[in-house]
């Protein structure tokens, strides 16, 4: 038995030595199949975080309100913040509504916590600068609407009136969001709670909440049945965005992986059919001195297997590689490599080369001896 494997791996390692050149198309049509999908499977299981953080340019994607009524107490929605789930959250606001009077014109105010206002409409445009402290009661925002009928500018002040109040702000940045906002003027939250006597309360809360496992629904579910007196949803244009997109993207990456494999499973099979046309005499020669069919076959799966294992080493590292061009070219940022991608390269590539051996293997075994070695 001994005898008969050592006979083995030497009948293997010459017939890899010398069909190099064969062997070479078998190896980089492996190693390519291998690549793209360690690349692939990489991105894949790196997908969501990625483009649950590219996604956040959507702006806010999950609403807290008031069941009832036109306002609720800002320590609800504190309540909930201070009980969220470490890292759900990435930015948060409540919204004050009201209307206030300029010496030019009556304007709707909104206030917010400027600190986390860009987390949640990085989408607006604006000249000037964004107010970088939710405390701050000296200064101001401005639609851009507002700001053309008010002829105001960064830099400009505004006075607010209220009987004999007079408030000045001077303003910061001009915002061109493409809604409402554009006519109104953005104050502290404090500011606003304020000028409208309307303390500790707010028209509703924004938040910017993580999907990269699809935890909005749940979390909005959760918090409805712990706050039933509040209206609790997902701003759905935002959330199921998020899921459309990357279903859509998964869907092209597995249809990119199939045919790159089934290229790849053509091109080994081809070349391995050269291989076995070739070695004809070889296998007849074999067989006239006692091989049997399973010991053919043996010896074509094991250098189709040795073929495969050296192209999953190389797809690995290349892999790898062009993963993080992937991530840094779509992302700007690095692939992590998940575990599971190592066993689903290695468990493709060896299954598209034993398919692509299949039919060889068949026609290795139909060798009749006594017709090759007549030449016939």
């Amino acid at each position: 038995m001994a005898a008969k494997r050592t006979m083995l791996w030497l009948l293997v390692w010459r017939a890899l030595r010398l069909r190099f050149q064969r062997v070479s198309v078998v190896f980089a049509a492996l190693m390519v199949g291998a690549t793209i999908v360690t690349a692939l499977s990489a991105v894949w299981f790196d997908i969501n975080t990625k483009m649950s953080e590219e996604l956040r340019t959507f702006g806010a994607n999950f609403y807290i309100g008031p069941g009832h009524g036109s306002g609720m107490p800002q320590q609800a929605l504190q309540t909930i913040l201070d009980q969220a789930p470490q890292g759900l959250v990435y930015g948060a606001s409540p919204w004050l509504y009201g209307m206030a009077r300029t010496e030019l014109e009556k304007v709707v105010i909104v206030g917010v916590w400027f600190e986390s206002l860009q987390k949640l409409v990085p989408y607006w445009q604006v000249q000037g600068n964004w107010i970088g402290v939710s405390f701050d009661d000296r200064n101001a925002m401005i639609g851009i609407k507002l700001a053309e009928r008010l002829n105001v500018q960064p830099g400009d002040n505004i006075i607010l009136v209220d009987h004999n109040q007079r408030k000045n702000l001077q303003i910061k940045g001009i915002v061109e969001a493409g809604d409402a906002t554009d006519n109104m003027l953005i104050v502290s939250l404090e500011v606003a709670q304020a000028w409208l006597h309307q303390p500790d309360k707010i028209s509703h809360g924004l938040l910017s909440v993580s999907n990269d496992v699809g935890q909005v629904e749940n979390y909005a579910s959760r918090l409805q049945a712990q706050y039933p007196d509040l209206e609790i949803r997902p701003i759905r244009k935002v959330s199921a965005s998020e899921g459309q997109v990357l279903d859509k993207i998964k869907g092209l990456m597995g249809l990119v992986s199939v045919v790159i494999l089934a290229l790849s499973s053509l091109c080994v099979n081809t070349t391995l059919m050269a291989i076995v046309g070739e070695r004809a005499r070889e296998f007849a020669l074999q067989k006239a001195l006692g091989a049997s069919n399973g010991d053919i076959v043996r010896q074509i799966l094991l250098e189709t297997c040795i073929i495969a294992l050296a192209a999953v080493v190389c797809g690995w590292i290349l892999g790898y590689m062009l993963a993080q061009l992937l991530g840094l070219t779509v992302f700007n940022a690095a692939i992590s490599l998940r575990w599971p991608v190592l066993p689903i390269t290695l468990t493709l590539s060896l299954l598209v080369a034993i398919l692509a051996a299949i039919v060889p293997v068949r026609r290795a075994v139909s060798i009749e001896p006594a017709k090759v070695l007549k030449g016939e």
